[in-house]
């Protein structure tokens, strides 16, 4: 059953007077209970298009349908009331949360705005999910400064599923945090999906993670999905010439050969290229790439892939990219 279905999704910024399209005609579908990642370089619209479909980024075109609700309009106690379905976890563990309250004011506070229970009710559900994310009883009178960031990243944890959510956004939960911590949160959201049936958008630019964690991937450049499997045949066999840059340039102890970096730069998305937008870096683009826009199409179940040139090159074939500069 779908949770989540969008529609040419559009969300954008305005930087002077040129408008930055960083989510750019994005469409895909979510099942309940499942981890949906999102990856790619940093700039490429992931974290925008979770903020959108949360509706902390205003879309400026398309629809977001949420268990059945179009949500793309609503306004008031309607937005509201369908945001106590929604949570996010933020990247920053710092940042995220407010210096000045205690965690008891952090956590209580959306119970507060939600109307959930009398006081003793709340300190009661609040001290439950702090023993469940791993935290003392004590934690309640403590302010953020007073903890590490993984534990920081527990409080934020916490909070979103205090309102007993349906689906999670999971903006780069544990990039933020060393090896040995991001293993710890990772085992706790995957216990608690477990535990309560969670789907999660799972976004981030760490191959590594989202091969532990993700059942299904978009791969985003740019504002747009080149790119839609599910975890194995993403990993397994790659068809986007960006998305098997990527993976040859993720770092990965068991290869004997070494991370490949992604050739050029990221075009800013004030002057985004034509055709193809990832042609000026890839390695098999022609004057079709630079005239014409690929459409996402389907080539296997399962799996839509926006190139061209999506069969030129045997999966197993790795792409030859330009040396790194030393």
């Amino acid at each position: 059953m779908s949770i989540l279905s969008v529609t040419d999704l559009h969300a954008g910024y305005q930087r002077g007077g040129a408008v930055l399209r960083a989510v750019d005609g994005v469409s895909f579908e979510m099942q309940a209970g499942e981890t949906l990642a999102v990856v790619g370089e940093s700039g490429c619209g992931k974290s925008t298009l979770g903020k959108a479909l949360l509706r902390l980024v205003p879309p400026s075109a398309g629809q977001v349908v949420f268990n059945g609700i179009d949500i793309t309009r609503l306004r008031g106690g309607a937005l509201r009331s369908i945001r106590r379905r929604m949570q996010m976890i933020y990247q920053d563990p710092y940042g995220s949360l407010n210096p000045r309250q205690s965690i008891g004011a952090i956590l209580t506070a959306p119970l507060v705005v939600h109307g959930i229970g009398g006081r003793a009710e709340r300190s009661r559900l609040v001290h439950e999910m702090l023993d469940r994310v791993g935290l003392p009883a004590a934690s309640f009178s403590r302010y953020p400064h007073e903890f590490s960031g993984g534990q920081r990243q527990r409080i934020g944890i916490a909070r979103a599923l205090l309102l007993k959510p349906d689906l999670v956004v999971c903006d780069e939960p544990v990039s933020a945090l060393d090896l040995s911590i991001q293993a710890q949160i990772l085992n706790l959201l995957a216990g608690l999906k477990q535990e309560r049936g969670l789907s999660y958008l799972f976004i981030s630019h760490d191959l590594s993670v989202v091969r532990y964690f993700a059942d299904r991937v978009l791969v985003m450049y740019l504002g747009r999905i080149v790119e839609s499997a599910d975890h194995a045949a993403l990993f397994d066999h790659p068809s986007h010439p960006y998305t098997r840059a990527l993976i040859d340039a993720a770092p990965d102890p068991g290869k004997r050969r070494p991370p490949a970096p992604i050739a050029g730069e990221l075009p800013h998305a004030g002057a985004l290229p034509a055709g193809c937008r990832f042609h000026p870096r890839c390695p098999l683009a022609t004057g079709l790439c630079a005239r014409e826009e690929p459409a996402l199409r389907t080539i296997a179940p399962g799996q839509r892939v926006a190139c061209h040139h999506a069969d030129a090159v045997p999966m197993n074939t790795r792409i030859k990219r330009e040396p790194a500069e030393a």
